[in-house]
């Protein structure tokens, strides 16, 4: 049932449209539709002003600033998320790998929509279950929505049977921002390997 539903959202939200191949959803993320000239897989948002602002595990406040020079991936969800966070992150784990010796060039962000249950000492084992070098970003709840909503992110808890037991509804998908520390490219849950991939090579290429 959480996969179906994680599914749906992903589907539902402004990007599901944008997935799907279609342009109409791009005023709701607050851009407007590019030039199909645009040779990236993914969709271009170039011009959206998406940012960042929240504290990494140590207490110290990241922006997409500090990661200039790298294309950095940056994807919102949960520890407790049983399929689609768990697959992106091992995804960015393997296109760091396919990069080669441009693989430190990648840094992959984790923004947690579950600050309640996702404590520091959780977050630090889960990331680096996929890579040493990722990192994970823990706002306040207060925070945490600002941020979400910057981005033109979806998120719900969904109850359980216990209080502690709920799901967490949210947008799935991949924003890449350029080595500028620029947001540029929204990459859809399922796009694949081979279109992140080419996407990160491609931002990379650009400098």
């Amino acid at each position: 049932m959480a996969n179906r539903r994680s599914l749906i959202v992903s589907a539902c939200v402004a990007v599901g449209s944008l997935v799907l191949g279609g342009l109409a959803g791009c005023d709701k993320l607050g851009i407007s539709a590019s030039s199909s000239a645009s040779t990236f897989k993914g969709v271009d948002i170039t011009g959206a002003n998406y940012r960042f602002s929240l504290p990494d595990l140590n207490g110290q406040t990241r922006t997409p600033d500090d990661f200039k020079g790298k294309v950095t991936a940056v994807f919102f969800g949960y520890t407790q998320c049983p399929d689609v966070c768990p697959i992106v992150l091992a995804e960015l784990a393997q296109v760091k790998k396919m990069l080669g010796k441009d693989g430190d060039r990648l840094q992959a962000i984790f923004i947690t929509v579950d600050p309640e249950r996702d404590t520091p000492a959780v977050l630090k084992s889960y990331v680096g279950n996929f890579d040493s070098a990722f990192i994970a970003l823990r706002g306040t709840p207060e925070q945490t929505t600002a941020t979400a909503r910057s981005f033109k992110v979806f998120f719900v808890k969904s109850p359980g049977k216990t209080p502690g037991s709920y799901t967490v509804d949210h947008t799935a998908g991949t924003y890449l921002f350029d080595t500028k520390g620029q947001v540029r490219l929204f990459e859809g849950y399922g796009s694949g390997l081979e279109a992140l991939n080419a996407d990160v090579k491609a931002l990379l290429a650009a400098g």
